[in-house]
């Protein structure tokens, strides 16, 4: 099978026995070019670093190891190779199951351990205000506190790599500045910082924005205010999502013209994501509806309610609808979280397509650690 590798220029020959992939026969210089592929393209293996749950399993449930491995085998057919399953803001001892479910689910399976790069805790050290908060519950949201994210990470396993929380608490940076000794991340996110907290959380050690240009107020002053301060912060990663509902085009652009090589792709997926349209009930109450299109609302208004998009949705968006390139494309899901979270290097890789009718990117085989864990049945390869 002749691929071309946007990413280096050059085609590659993959031999498989249906199971092992072994890539050959590296051709580089002016006649690697992407038509003599038949339009098949080899990327890195995707990295969500925000995923809440999929196809119907929702981490901030506990969660058993078979709903798991469900979970991880339908995100491989999306493309993931590697995610952070994403616990977000609850009482205490909820959000200590869900961590304890996660931990217990990555010693049980070993392809479970294979696709998980850590947690992301989403809270509960967010803003509690309107429209910053988000989904996330009032009544559980706390200022940072060492002692309960010990509880959490110790809950865990260890597990936690990332850590969102809003800087704009009086105990933020010295948090900020301890937990990143400890070798955790913390994002910046659902906030109603001022400019300056902003500034000092990064001082601190902060590294990301999380899902930027959401999870913050709807009006803002024209300036300064908290989108342009983390746009501005040279040492700040972000992560977008690009479902295409969440951001206007305009707003992705900009990001993707400040940041580069510094955004990443997200999903931030909940549960429903990979389910069929219909009318469900609501993972945070109420009842929701999946539309067609990929869209979760409010069952009977426009009101989002959550993304039911994968990364691959996501990478459509981008080159359809931004006109990004595949290299650009493949560096905010695979080449920018690995090197933000300091992943190891791993034989993860992706194969697509275009389809030939809709011009869509479909996920041809997916490949983690030289084996492969999803091969798409209406495709011969």
């Amino acid at each position: 099978m002749l691929v071309y590798d946007a990413l280096t220029s050059t085609h590659k020959k993959l031999q498989h026995d249906g199971h092992r992939v072994i890539i050959t026969d590296v051709e580089k210089g002016a006649e690697a070019s992407f038509e003599a592929t038949a339009s098949l393209v080899l990327s890195p293996g995707w990295i969500d670093i925000q995923v809440n749950g999929f196809m119907g399993v929702d981490f901030n449930r506990p969660v058993s190891t078979d709903d798991f491995l469900r979970a991880v085998e339908a995100l491989a057919a999306v493309g993931v190779t590697r995610f952070l399953p994403t616990v977000i803001t609850h009482t205490p001892e909820h959000m200590e199951a869900c961590l304890q479910a996660i931990a217990r689910a990555t010693h049980e399976s070993e392809r479970i351990s294979q696709a998980v790069a850590g947690i992301h805790l989403e809270g509960p050290f967010l803003s509690a205000q309107d429209g910053a908060r988000g989904a996330h519950p009032r009544e559980a949201i706390r200022p940072p506190d060492l002692a309960l994210f010990e509880r959490l990470q110790e809950a865990s396993g260890q597990l936690i790599r990332l850590l969102t929380l809003s800087p704009e608490y009086e105990e933020a940076a010295a948090f900020i500045h301890e937990i990143t000794n400890r070798g955790v991340r913390v994002a910046i996110g659902h906030t109603s910082a001022t400019p300056e907290q902003i500034q000092h959380a990064v001082q601190a050690g902060a590294s990301l924005s999380t899902h930027l240009g959401n999870g913050i107020q709807a009006t803002l002053a024209r300036h300064p205010n908290i989108l342009w301060e983390q746009l501005a912060q040279d040492k700040l990663f972000a992560s977008a999502i690009f479902d295409g509902f969440h951001l206007p085009t305009s707003t992705l652009k900009v990001f993707h013209k400040v940041k580069g090589a510094q955004l990443i792709m997200v999903s931030d997926a909940v549960a429903l994501a990979g389910m069929s349209p219909g009318v469900y009930e609501g993972q945070i109450g109420g009842q929701v509806e999946l539309h067609p299109s990929g869209k979760l609302t409010m069952y009977g208004s426009e009101y989002l309610a959550g993304s039911a998009s994968s990364l691959l949705a996501g990478v459509n968006t981008a080159i359809h609808n931004l006109g990004c390139t595949l290299a650009d494309v493949f560096t905010m899901v695979s080449t920018t979280p690995q090197h933000y979270l300091g992943l190891p290097e791993r034989a993860d890789y992706v194969v697509m397509a275009s389809h030939a009718n809709t011009g869509q990117w479909e996920i041809v085989m997916t490949i983690v650690d030289g084996e492969i864990v999803y091969q798409n049945p209406d495709v011969d390869t």
